[in-house]
C-alpha cells in the first residue's frame, strides 16, 4: 500500500514561489514513475509535471516550463515540485501521484491534495 502525503502549499502572490513536498510510505520513489497534478475550481485535474521511475522528467506542462521543476530526493523517498514566477492562474489543488513502471499504467496512488492561491 502507498500511502503519499503533500506538504508546502499556500498563499503567495503573483512573482512569488513556493516548494510542494510529497512523502511516500509503502515504496520508494525509484520504483514508481511519479508526477504533480493541480485542478482549478470548476475544471478538470491535469498533469503539471511527471518524473520516471529512474528520475528523468517527462511531459512537463506547457504553462509551467521554465517555472516549475520536478525533482525527487530518493535517500529521504521524497518528491518537490519547486513553482517560481507563479500566476493567478496556477491557483488551484495540487496532487502528488504514483503509478506502477509498467507501460500503460495509470495513477492508481494519489495524495490528499495541498491548496495553492496566487493572488494577484
Amino acid at each position: 500500500q502507498v500511502q503519499l502525503v503533500e506538504s508546502g502549499g499556500g498563499s503567495v502572490q503573483a512573482g512569488g514561489s513556493l516548494r510542494l513536498s510529497c512523502a511516500a510510505t509503502g515504496r520508494t520513489f525509484n520504483t514508481l514513475n511519479t508526477g504533480w497534478f493541480r485542478q482549478a475550481p470548476g475544471k478538470e485535474r491535469e498533469a503539471v509535471a511527471e518524473l520516471t521511475w529512474t528520475g528523468d522528467a517527462t511531459r512537463d506542462k506547457d504553462s509551467v516550463k521554465g517555472r516549475f521543476t520536478i525533482t525527487r530526493d530518493i535517500a529521504n523517498n521524497m518528491i518537490f515540485l519547486q513553482m517560481n514566477n507563479l500566476k493567478p492562474e496556477d491557483t488551484a489543488v495540487y496532487y502528488c501521484a504514483a503509478r506502477e513502471k509498467r507501460p500503460g499504467e495509470s495513477y492508481g496512488y494519489w495524495g490528499e491534495g495541498t491548496q495553492v492561491t496566487v493572488s494577484s
